[in-house]
């Protein structure tokens, strides 16, 4: 039974949550805009939409990244610049914005990033989730050469660092909003 529960549970799984004094749909004009998410991501410097219209589900967004040489420092993920592409699953404006990464052959991976937005007392509660169900392309090459142990310390440390992720993205995110406001 454990071997199956540990098969189905989701490899990473983090959320958090953030008040911003603005509407639903100006958050919304915001986070949807990924070209600017350098303005608020601690990794994604920009890119450019690729395919289909901005922001629209199917439509695929180029990233250009930047890791810092420090991030998990001891496993072999990738430093530097580097690219991804993302296929929008989810957009419904004023509520939620969802993007799937793609693998290298095109195909939108088990991992996905979402904002979701509701109306709250005095402006709105943003919500920011990572999900990846499944080990991505990239996941499964950083893992490739590491036995149980060095994969449970990689998973908590890389669960550590995108739990961080999504905090510092959504009080740069509130920033961004309040200010243009």
């Amino acid at each position: 039974m454990g071997e199956n529960t540990a098969e189905i549970a989701p490899l990473f799984r983090s959320r958090a949550e953030i008040r911003v004094s603005a509407t639903p749909d100006e958050i919304y004009s915001v986070i949807s805009d990924l070209p600017r998410c350098g303005e608020w991501s601690p990794e994604c410097q920009g890119g450019s939409w690729v395919s289909g219209a901005p922001a629209a589900v199917g439509s695929v967004f180029r990233g250009e990244n930047l890791r810092s040489p420090d991030v998990v420092a001891w496993a072999p993920v990738v430093r530097g610049t580097w690219y991804t592409h993302a296929e929008v699953v989810a957009a419904e404006p004023g509520r939620t914005f969802r993007w799937a990464m793609r693998d290298t052959g095109g195909r939108a991976q088990d991992s996905v990033w979402a904002f979701d937005i509701a109306p709250a007392d005095g402006g709105s509660t943003l919500v920011h989730h990572f999900r990846m169900g499944a080990a991505t392309e990239g996941i499964r090459g950083i893992t490739a050469g590491m036995d149980e142990d060095a994969k449970r310390r990689f998973f908590a440390e890389w669960g550590e660092k995108v739990a961080a992720d999504l905090g510092v993205t959504l009080e740069r995110i509130k920033q961004v909003v309040e200010k243009n406001r």
